[in-house]
């Protein structure tokens, strides 16, 4: 009859060890990927930031050499404060106000509804 060989407890401790090592060593990889994933979405954003930026010093840009010109200037004056030279008249151009059309149900017909007529 044979005997079973037995595998001594070292070899199941070395076993549980490695397991430990594992799960360990991938909660890290999952730490490092998040972590990855947000450095990527804030780099992302700042770039979208600096863009926007961009677009808006060159908006500016354009802004200060429209009022380095007298026309520019003038055109700045008008539109700030409503000034005319002599001899002009302002416009102020006023739209109409609308109205919004009564959609509700008058009473009777909230009425009529109940009874599915």
């Amino acid at each position: 009859m044979k005997r079973a060989h037995r595998r001594p407890i070292s070899d199941y401790l070395i076993g549980v060890v490695l397991v430990i090592v594992f799960v360990y060593v991938s909660f890290l990889v999952v730490d490092i990927y998040h972590k990855q994933e947000v450095a990527r979405k804030a780099a992302a954003d700042a770039k979208q930031e600096v863009k926007e930026l961009e677009e808006r010093q060159r908006t500016l840009e354009a802004n200060l050499r429209d009022l380095e010109t007298p026309r520019g200037q003038e055109t700045s004056y008008r539109e700030q404060f409503g000034v005319a030279l002599p001899g002009e008249e302002v416009i102020i151009v006023v739209s109409p106000e609308t109205e919004t059309p009564q959609t509700g149900l008058t009473w009777w017909r909230k009425l009529m509804g109940w009874f599915g007529l």
